[in-house]
């Protein structure tokens, strides 16, 4: 499977971005679906993900309740909804898809393919 990433640009805090995660080559019916995000200086950290079998999400807690993971089977993308931007969560944002399970979902190894990563960038 290969996945494009988009969405990302300059906001200001407090305002929302949708990325997008689209699919193709194959579908994300047999994957669990993960964005990740990485700063300058800093390892890449989970932030959502979701079980295509069943939608089961998963969020970090720096992002619970801020950020919603969904899925749109007819366009085979899945998306990231992110409200309440802090100049916290600027970063390269990546998506992933593999076969993570629950007690791995949070890893980066889990997940066999990645997207190109797209810019959020959180100004104060």
């Amino acid at each position: 499977v290969q996945l494009q990433a988009s969405g990302g640009g300059l906001v200001q805090a407090g305002d929302s971005l949708r990325l997008s995660c689209a699919a193709s080559g194959s579908t994300f019916s047999s994957y669990t679906t993960g964005w990740f995000r990485q700063a300058p200086g800093k390892e890449r950290e989970f932030v959502a993900a979701i079980r295509w079998s069943g939608g089961s999400t998963y969020y970090a807690d720096s992002v619970k309740g801020r950020f919603t993971i969904s899925r749109d089977s007819a366009k085979n993308t899945v998306y990231l909804q992110m409200n309440s931007l802090k100049p916290e969560d600027t970063a390269v944002y990546y998506c992933a898809a593999g076969q993570a399970i629950v007690s791995t979902i949070r890893w980066p190894s889990a997940y066999r393919a990645w997207g190109q990563g797209t810019q959020v960038t959180v100004s104060s």
